[in-house]
């Protein structure tokens, strides 16, 4: 298997979590319930060249609602763009752009915001949700809403577009996280800047990819007006949360994890690891959401659905690592902001990613949230977040502690 890092800008091609546990789960990670399609119109292919990451492939008038039917006083797109798998190759993902109808004019700030868990199927996609009011993070959606910012949030690869989703596969979320940001300073009618200010945001398999996109902004996508990234409940390294949630309330997440890494490197070839069970519950995760995928997988082991534990080879280690986070320094300001007591993502993995950083030079805010589990996290430390990058686009220098 060969990881490697997008080259720059050339010619592209298209290459096309008990019951009650688990609905608290599926809130901590950020459910996007069953939901219809999101355009509410045909799509209509954007203006001008499309040849390079971020590029807007189509765009359609959408709606955005955090509940049924809840007004915001946002015009939004459903949009599919440019953008580049883990391993370097072109493809195209799915996302929506929202920007605020309160009578400002110019640039204003844009939020790439990347959410938590939703599931393998495409009508689990972030975009799929907002229309009817059933993604759960819409609400928090609507707090950077109503600060005036415009938000940007990305279905991942394989949401919402053809392919499998390559869930918690690290690389491959930042590309998309990054190239969101770009197609909405993009986006005809949005009202953005290339210049406009940008901030990252994340909780849980969304944290996981805004960190990623701090690391690769550098490298990456240079030329986007970073201003910080905010980063919580972060799964940095995908080995400890699979050891740390194999036959507990999370078992659900570690086969999902699975199916996200070989849908991202095929050769893993996944499918030769499981038993009859395992090939049945293959194929449901891949139709349900995470909901029912989290309450259908409570407490099973990797021994229940393989004839041989592939995290245990060599080739899979070598995957899961490729998505460890710390290995590069943001050069941009982060924070990061976990529960002491996770439940789902282990607490000690953010610890020594939050030392990484640190030690390589980065500014990194970090605040541990004493007693708080996956979901109260989740909850207490979004606005406070919000906040710090109200600071960063406002010019305040960041302050780390490291």
């Amino acid at each position: 298997m060969h990881l490697r890092t997008h080259p720059r800008r050339h010619r592209w091609q298209l290459r096309t979590k008990a019951r009650a546990a688990a609905g608290a789960l599926a809130l901590s990670l950020g459910l996007t319930g069953l939901a219809g399609t999101a355009g509410a119109a045909g799509p209509t292919s954007a203006a001008g060249p499309a040849a390079a990451p971020g590029d807007v492939v189509t765009a359609a008038p959408t709606s955005f609602h955090p509940l049924p039917g809840q007004p915001t006083g946002t015009k939004a797109w459903h949009i599919t763009y440019r953008s580049t798998t883990a391993t370097g190759a072109p493809d195209v993902v799915s996302g929506t752009v929202i920007v605020p109808q309160d009578g400002r004019t110019g640039p204003r700030p844009l939020v790439t915001y990347a959410v938590g868990t939703v599931g393998l199927a495409d009508q689990c996609a972030p975009s799929a949700g907002f229309p009817r009011g059933t993604t759960v993070e819409g609400n928090l959606i609507q707090l950077l809403t109503q600060r005036g910012w415009a938000v940007a949030v990305t279905d991942y690869e394989g949401l919402g577009t053809p392919g499998p989703h390559t869930y918690a596969v690290g690389r491959s979320e930042g590309h998309a996280v990054l190239d969101a940001a770009r197609a909405a300073l993009r986006l005809p009618g949005a009202g953005l800047a290339p210049d406009s200010p940008v901030g990252v945001m994340g909780y849980s398999q969304g944290g996981q990819a805004a960190g990623w996109a701090a690391e690769l902004h550098d490298a990456y996508a240079p030329e986007l007006n970073l201003k910080g990234t905010a980063a919580g409940g972060v799964p940095a390294d995908l080995l400890k949360a699979t050891e740390f949630n194999d036959g507990g309330i999370g078992a659900g997440l570690v086969l999902m994890g699975a199916i996200g890494q070989d849908a991202a490197f095929p050769e893993l070839d996944l499918a030769s690891y499981l038993n009859d069970k395992g090939r049945n519950m293959v194929a449901f995760l891949k139709q349900h959401c995470v909901t029912v995928d989290t309450a259908a997988g409570l407490f099973k082991r990797i021994s229940d659905v393989t004839v041989r534990n592939p995290m245990k080879e060599p080739d899979w280690q070598r995957a899961l690592h490729s998505s460890d986070l710390g290995t590069h320094a943001p050069d941009r300001p982060v924070r990061v902001y976990h529960g002491t007591k996770d439940e789902i993502v282990p607490y000690e993995s953010a610890v020594l990613m939050r030392a990484a950083w640190c030690s390589k030079g980065a500014t990194v805010d970090w605040r541990p949230m004493p007693q708080g589990g996956h979901g109260s996290s989740l909850l207490a430390g979004s606005v406070p977040a919000a906040n710090w990058l109200a600071d960063r686009f406002a010019g305040r220098p960041a302050a780390g502690n490291c």
